[in-house]
């Protein structure tokens, strides 16, 4: 079964074909770094309009990779949440019209869901259930993944993302946008213990996320010395880069090493932008390897936004029965 795949949640356009969920027939994504990165960041309304120019052609050389014409399509997957609004009601509302006028059947399909299942392509012995740890621009969330279709949440950030908070302390910082790939080489450069940050805890809920307050204490930090005359050079950006990465990763996984001590070691699929963080990859293989944890990584090109992960994902949420129509609509966010 071929799925055409679309995905346009943020600032990439992507449309990609994936043949049984496992086979990856073709991959096309459009960037829009080069336009957002003027700004430091995202702008909604400017994706909306870059994914509404850009989507046919995407589309329409993701099915020439894969030699294939829309008639030898089964169903078309399309990201419908979460993300910005604006970006995704370009996907959802090409993917509508594409599957109303060619008679192919529709399906919705959540972004997280999608990053999860980047590791099918990668790893054909890879089945559930398993535990997920997604960590995003967007998004950190532990899972327990019961089935294709059955995700059970166990913790998730309450505020700042992982790459959210990466992709700020970078701009304060003065690196590129976009700043993880940055912060990640200049992290290798500088000494993690020179600065003392914490991430935050939530009281009550010992699984979620927050890195809103180590943000903010790089910020301080950065505006504190520069305000004190300090310059702001290599050196200092490298320990502050090192130091953010270090305080970020071991909130990361020690929530990871806890359910591990609770529930015992199991197999745990990395996923999501950030999964490309060699850190943090090195840290989870760590934690997976003392607990005698089978891991899962996706290759590099599936990290970050795509449309073969929603591809992939789309033929379990087929089979499973999920089916959309002419009155699908998007969501600006949405439990997993």
């Amino acid at each position: 079964m071929k799925i055409l795949g679309i995905e346009s949640s943020c600032d990439e356009t992507a449309a990609a074909v994936v043949e049984d969920g496992r086979i990856l027939r073709s991959s096309v994504v459009a960037s829009q770094i080069d336009i957002h990165a003027v700004y430091g960041g995202v702008v909604p309304e400017i994706a909306s309009r870059a994914h509404a120019e850009a989507i046919c052609g995407v589309v329409e050389n993701a099915l020439l990779q894969a030699e294939t014409t829309i008639n030898d399509i089964d169903a078309i997957a399309v990201t419908n949440a979460p993300g910005l609004i604006g970006a995704l009601l370009t996907g959802v509302s090409f993917a509508k019209g594409l599957a109303f006028s060619s008679g192919k059947p529709l399906i919705p399909v959540h972004h997280i869901r999608g990053h999860v299942a980047a590791n099918y392509l990668a790893h054909q012995d890879l089945e559930p259930p398993f535990v997920s740890l997604v960590v995003s621009g967007g998004h950190t969330s532990l899972m327990r993944v019961n089935g294709y279709t059955d995700y059970k949440l166990i913790g998730c950030a309450r505020d700042d993302a992982a790459g959210e908070a990466f992709d700020k302390c970078a701009h304060v910082l003065g690196l590129p946008y976009p700043g993880g790939a940055a912060m990640d080489k200049l992290a290798k450069l500088g000494d993690k213990n020179k600065y003392k940050f914490n991430a935050g805890n939530v009281d009550g809920a010992e699984f979620d996320f927050s890195f809103s307050g180590l943000k903010t204490s790089v910020i301080n930090l950065v505006h504190k010395e520069t305000q004190n005359g300090r310059v702001i050079d290599d050196e200092f950006r490298a320990d502050i880069a090192a130091s953010f990465t270090e305080a970020l990763i071991r909130a990361v996984t020690s929530r990871l090493q806890l359910l591990f001590e609770r529930e015992g070691a199991c197999n745990i699929v990395l996923a999501g932008g950030v999964a490309a963080n060699s850190h943090l990859r090195n840290a989870v293989s760590a934690t997976a390897e003392k607990f005698g944890a089978k891991l899962f990584l996706p290759p590099l090109k599936l990290c970050g936004d795509n449309a073969a992960m929603i591809a992939s994902q789309g033929y379990y949420e087929y089979l499973a029965g999920v089916r959309g129509d002419t009155s699908l609509n998007a969501f600006a966010t949405s439990h997993i």
